[in-house]
């Protein structure tokens, strides 16, 4: 078995937050605000935020790494194997919203976990990915999305791209609504077995592709002109997104669960958003067009010309 080499995790991941960052300054023209935070239980991280920018209307690049002598019940329940360990998680977490509606949300994360005991082999694996969430439909965009999220798996495998394509539309699911969050992307979880240093690769290959696909389609779509009657649908699409993360999210109930810093946990959460009872988009409106058209998971690829 290769070495778990931790500090290059951990010096790898706080590259990618400082070149996150600096290349969404760039897009907005302000500057993130940088929050240090310890964690009680061990550990702590650094959550960068932008509130009112001229672009991102609330946006967050978090890091954090938490360790400490044992896991909550939660988590040993799902995995027996964890009893009795030490652990370290880590990872560089982000979501964007845009005050445009015609500019997506966007969300992505890479992470690192080892579970240690004394005269055993550590267990240990990376998760990650990233996902978009538009408010208003274009099918280049979304097709550019993946284009880039499929050449940053093709180094690995052809399989890779299906794969974890797949598992994102079914990770990103609201299950009580019978409606996805967005378009998909990326998104895997427990890879180890090929190996740290394959595995570590392919997370590095994931969080190095995401500026190469977000920044494109926010240049794109950054200057169009909107109105009441966009903004009052982005932030009922927002709903949707509140919805998922506070019911159905697995990194957010594990922050919670395991004693993480709240604010930076629901950083995720969007400034702006409305629940209006049984509401629907007007029939024949290009809302209606999108909810009907984008949020069911398809192969945007296959429709490439």
């Amino acid at each position: 078995m290769s070495q778990v080499d931790i500090t290059a995790v951990k010096k790898y991941l706080l590259n990618l937050q400082d070149s996150i960052c600096s290349q969404l300054e760039a897009l907005d023209g302000h500057s993130f605000v940088e929050d240090e935070w310890e964690r009680a239980g061990g550990g702590g991280g650094r959550t960068r935020v932008m509130q009112e920018g001229k672009l991102i209307e609330k946006g967050g690049v978090n890091f954090s790494h938490v360790f400490g002598n044992q896991l909550p019940p939660s988590a040993t329940a799902a995995r027996p194997e964890l009893a009795g360990r030490s652990f370290q998680a880590m990872g560089v977490s982000l979501v964007i919203h845009p005050r445009n509606p015609y500019v997506p949300t966007s969300h992505a994360n890479v992470r690192f976990f080892v579970a240690e005991k004394p005269g055993e082999e550590p267990v240990w694996w990376f998760g990650g990915g990233y996902d978009l969430t538009p408010y208003y439909g274009f099918e280049e965009d979304v097709i550019e999305w993946h284009q880039v999220a499929k050449d940053a798996c093709e180094p690995f495998g052809p399989q890779v791209y299906p794969q974890y394509k797949k598992w994102c539309d079914e990770y990103f699911y609201l299950k009580h609504r019978d409606e996805a969050r967005g378009v998909g992307g990326l998104f895997f979880d427990d890879l180890n077995e090929a190996g740290f240093e394959q595995s570590f690769a392919f997370m590095r290959s994931v969080g190095d592709s995401y500026m190469q696909a977000y920044a494109p389609l926010v240049e794109r779509r950054k200057d169009m002109p909107y109105g009441e009657r966009e903004r009052e649908f982005q932030a009922y699409r927002r709903g949707r997104y509140v919805e998922f993360n506070l019911v159905w999210d697995r990194g957010t109930l594990f922050g919670l669960q395991s004693g993480g810093r709240t604010e930076s946990i629901l950083m995720s959460l969007p400034p702006q958003v409305r629940w209006g009872y049984d509401w629907k988009p007007e029939a024949g409106s290009v809302e209606e067009k999108f909810c009907t058209d984008f949020l069911k998971p398809k192969d945007w690829l296959a429709s490439k010309s």
